[in-house]
Parts: structure tokens; sequence; C-alpha cells
């Protein structure tokens, strides 16, 4: 997909407004990290592993004018504006700890260098991203029959990634392979990005590609179209516990009901193996109006609550295998998982 989610050019991140998508293509520039923050906050920008991009993005442009003097109260401060924008995607802050990490190798450094350190920092998780969701792909169209269907629920595709996408990218690296894939995409209330995002990824790829709303999911497991589901995550305990868009537990009971498999795609930075299991995960919430407003038009009495969380957390044991970069890991996860993150 030539889309580029995020890019780094003369000094600048550039990041398509995902919020405007299919209706309008629109690229926004930001100057500091603080209209990084906004736009990640406000979902300019989503997904983890782009999130974790745009962080150390961020990091980089907030040095980018520094001059030298206190760097680690410098980078404090800006963490602190970036952490609290998403917390459940754990890429931001695994980026955000990288990014220090590289601050600190360099603190002898004076401003100038120290900023391109920061920067050249930035590029490479950009890049490693990239490499990761293609290596990533190709493990899971392995999965794949030469012919298969894909149900998937929210956008975890390029628009969520530097680039290639991780659900998605598995669904592009197996019709690089030859294999016929169609894809039965959820809407995701209430932010549509299955509808607005995913459709739009697979059209401009020319895959076949349904749209249904969430509450057809059932229905269609059960006629026995899909072959599979497969979802991204924005952080994955180490029991195996998959926090994820708001919508995706139930999938899994329905595809378990069904007798479908069903697939997580999780580079191996949004698995945390400090996080013993989904119930420690934090879940935003989001603002009542993407529930009660639909483009700018009230769809409920004014005055109603709202309970608005953006992900819910679908137990292990739902779950038949968890792509990685590294492989695929199965049951038990404990011990799968943590393989795969040391390198074995």
């Amino acid at each position: 997909m030539a889309v580029k989610t995020i890019e780094w050019r003369g000094d600048r991140v550039f990041m398509i407004d995902q919020r405007l998508l299919p209706g309008r293509e629109v690229v926004r520039r930001y100057d500091d990290y603080r209209g990084v923050a906004e736009a990640i906050r406000t979902m300019v920008i989503r997904g983890a592993p782009a999130i974790g991009v745009a962080a150390a993005m961020g990091v980089a442009l907030g040095f980018r004018d520094f001059a030298g003097g206190r760097a680690e109260a410098r980078f404090d401060r800006i963490a602190k504006t970036l952490r609290a924008t998403r917390p459940t995607a754990v890429n931001l802050a695994w980026a955000l700890e990288r990014m220090e990490r590289t601050l600190r190798e360099n603190l002898a450094l004076d401003g100038a260098r120290l900023f391109r350190r920061l920067r050249a920092e930035a590029l490479a998780i950009y890049a490693e991203d990239l490499a990761v969701n293609r290596a990533l792909g190709k493990f899971g169209a392995e999965l794949l029959d030469a012919e298969a269907t894909v149900l998937t629920h929210c956008n975890a595709g390029a628009l969520a990634t530097a680039g290639y996408g991780t659900a998605l990218g598995v669904v592009r690296a197996a019709r690089e392979a030859g294999k016929r894939i169609a894809v039965y995409a959820d809407e995701t209330r209430p932010f549509l990005q299955g509808a607005r995002l995913t459709a739009w990824e697979l059209r401009k790829d020319r895959i076949p590609v349904t749209v249904i709303a969430d509450n057809m999911a059932g229905t269609v497991l059960r006629s026995g179209r899909v072959s599979c589901v497969i979802v991204g995550t924005d952080r994955t305990a180490a029991n195996g516990d998959v926090a994820n868009k708001i919508g995706t537990y139930p999938l899994a009971v329905m595809a378990r009901r069904h007798d479908v498999p069903f697939y997580v795609a999780a580079p191996l930075s949004s698995i945390d193996l400090a996080c013993a299991s989904g119930e420690l995960i934090p879940i935003e919430e989001r603002a009542p109006k993407e529930i009660v407003e639909f483009a700018g038009k009230m769809v409920a009495p004014k005055g109603v609550g709202v309970f608005n969380p953006a992900f819910d957390v679908t137990p292990a044991e739902l779950v038949t295998a968890i792509i990685t970069e590294r492989g695929v890991a199965r049951p038990p996860y404990a011990e799968s998982l943590a393989r795969l993150k040391r390198g074995e």
C-alpha cells in the first residue's frame, strides 16, 4: 500500500488524518511533541504500532531545538505528555522506554548531536516496524489455505502501523504468496475503523472485502463462510490474554462457538510479559459523544448515561494462536510467548 501512515520529512512529522478517511485524504504536519501527542489522543493516528512510532518521533521533535542543559528533565516532560494520550497501547510505553535508553546512553553529546541520535533511533523504530510486520505476515500466511476468507475487526493494517499491517499484513502476505484471500470487515462501532479504514485499504489493494455491521458477525460465522478470524492487539499479557478494540471479545466467543480459528497478530513489542494477565491491562474510556453522536448529529436522547471503553480483553483460552515476527505461539502462552520474546 502506497499511503504513508506516518513519515519523518525535513525534521517534521507528517501523518495522514485517519479521522477523515475514506472521504478525504489529508496529510497533517507536526512541528513539536505536543502536536504529536494531540494527534495520538484525537486519533489522527491510531493502532498500537503506529502510536509507538509516533511517540518515538514526538520525542525526537522535542529535542530538535535543544541547546544543552537538563536533557533528562526535558525528556520526562515530553514522555509524560505522550504517555497520557492512550494508556492501553503498550507500544507507546515501549517506544518511550527505548528512546529514554538512547537518551541516557548519549547524555555526553551536545544538543545538536543528541537530537540527531534521537532522530536516528525514531527512524530505526519506524523501519523495524515495517520489517516486523512483513515477517509476521509471512508466518501468518502459512496458517491460511490456498483459498480462505478472513473475518477481521477494527483496523490492523497499514494505517495502524508504519505501513504494512499486522492482521492485514497476514492477508497481504498470503496474497503475495499466491493465495486467494477475501475479507469480511466488521464495521467496528463506535469509530468505524473497519468500515472506514480496513475497507479503504483493501479496496486500494484490490483485495475482495465485504463490510458487515458488528452484530452480523455471528450470522456470518454460523454460515460457514469464514475460514478464520484474525485481529490485531494493543497489548497482550504474559498469559496470552489479548486487549484489542472493543468488540473483539464477543467475536472470539462466537468463533469458538462455531469452531472457527481465532488468530491474533501481535508484534513482540505489543506483548507485555510484565503484565501477568488481562485483568491488569488499563482500559481507556473515551468521550461519550462517540456513542451518542454520528457525523456530528445526536442519535441518542440528551442526558443519557454513556459507557465507552475503547478496548476489551479476550481470555487466552479463546485464542487459537498468536502470530509474531519470530513465529507462531500456541498454548500454553505463558511458555510460548516467553520463548519467542527471548528469541528461542
